[in-house]
């Protein structure tokens, strides 16, 4: 979201929704899918191997291209923005964005097949291995391969992680004389904590998950997480509604479990309002969870090499630092000017107790977590 990125929850919600997981389903995959690019007068992308071509000719190949299309990508969402206008003054690559959620951005992959019309798309980590299993993508490991983590990539660059955020805890201090710093502390306090519809959202999902690991459990026992949430119901303090930028401002949300980098926007956009404002943001001390955003490009991508130059930029220093604008952290160890620097959270935050997750086990952990939520918590809100 421009440099106010991840402005509002109605983009996180509408763009990063998880649809109640019902997009696994939706994106089963079908059989005789093409094996070529569209049909447009260029060469097929899914016969070409971009990991052979040099960068230079890559670079050749997109500029005659002229244009990237992408899905979930939307100027408002991690500062995308400062990319697309960036791609456009170095190489003249037109741009244009359909936003969309994960689940849905696979769907329009499969179901134009050969006749495709979007390059690249940008989905939580999670969805990367189901696009690769499901054959939609088009493989391009970029110049910086050896500097993404193993968690962060597949085997040949199917998908890869740009950039990641981290469950955090933003409270308002003119309603919470002491700012949690745990989870032990939410369920200590005697406010309203704001984790969100844990059957639709996928940052409520995680946001139990790192509750799990905090007290006790973890992704395999998701018992302790599951009891944080009745716990918080049955004393009247869960807030399951979306945590939007207005019911933060307003003072109806006292605690909000959230990624840091909308905790961070928020707080920054609501001082820019009201500088008498005070908001304290936190990475839990006993457990918090990390996970990522990948780009996927389109097997049958109307501009493959566009969509490779794109994610080559993505990961160049200028890109990461471009998302980094947008409260997000970068998957590269980047050097960040000293404005950016100051944006984020002291470094020491992020340690030892934040998770990473195995996201090949964590639809199925999702899918439990809904019925359990629906059989036990839903009951007691009424």
């Amino acid at each position: 979201m421009s440099n106010s990125v991840n402005n509002a929850c109605a983009h996180a919600m509408s763009r990063r929704s998880f649809l109640g997981m019902l997009g696994i389903a939706g994106v089963a995959c079908v059989a005789g899918l093409g094996l070529t690019g569209c049909d447009d007068g260029s060469a097929s992308s899914a016969a070409v191997d971009y990991n052979s071509m040099s960068l230079d000719d890559i670079i050749a190949q997109a500029k005659e291209e002229g244009a990237v299309n992408s899905v979930g990508m939307p100027d408002t969402w991690a500062n995308w923005v400062e990319t697309w206008e960036d791609l456009s003054s170095e190489y003249g690559l037109e741009h244009a964005d359909q936003d969309m959620s994960s689940a849905e951005e696979l769907a329009m992959f499969r179901e134009e097949g050969t006749d495709g019309t979007k390059d690249i798309g940008d989905v939580g980590q999670s969805w990367g291995p189901t696009a690769e299993e499901q054959e939609l993508t088009l493989k391009y490991k970029t110049s910086y391969w050896d500097e993404i983590p193993d968690w962060a990539k597949d085997d040949d660059g199917d998908w890869i992680v740009g950039y990641y955020g981290t469950i955090s805890l933003m409270s308002n201090d003119a309603t919470v004389s002491n700012a949690p710093t745990s989870f032990q502390d939410l369920l200590d306090g005697d406010y309203n904590v704001c984790v969100g519809d844990v059957t639709a959202a996928a940052v409520a999902q995680y946001a139990v998950l790192a509750a799990a690991y905090a007290l006790g459990g973890g992704i395999d026992n998701m018992q302790p997480g599951y009891d944080f949430l009745k716990k918080l119901a049955e004393s009247g303090r869960l807030d399951v509604s979306d945590a939007s930028l207005a019911r933060i401002e307003s003072g109806e949300i006292d605690v909000c479990i959230n990624w840091d980098y909308n905790s961070l926007n928020y707080r920054d956009q609501i001082l820019s309002n009201n500088p008498n404002a005070s908001f304290s943001v936190n990475i839990p001390t006993d457990a918090s969870v990390q996970s990522g955003y990948c780009t996927i490009i389109n097997k049958n991508a109307p501009h493959p090499a566009a969509a490779c130059l794109a994610r080559e930029f993505i990961l160049s220093d200028e890109g990461q630092i471009n998302l980094a604008r947008g409260y997000a952290t970068p998957i590269r160890d980047v050097e960040l000017p000293e404005d950016v620097a100051a944006m984020r959270l002291p470094d020491e935050q992020y340690g030892d107790q934040v998770q990473t997750v195995d996201e090949t086990v964590w639809s199925g952990v999702c899918q439990d977590m809904i019925t359990w939520y629906q059989e036990n918590i839903i009951p007691i809100l009424g």
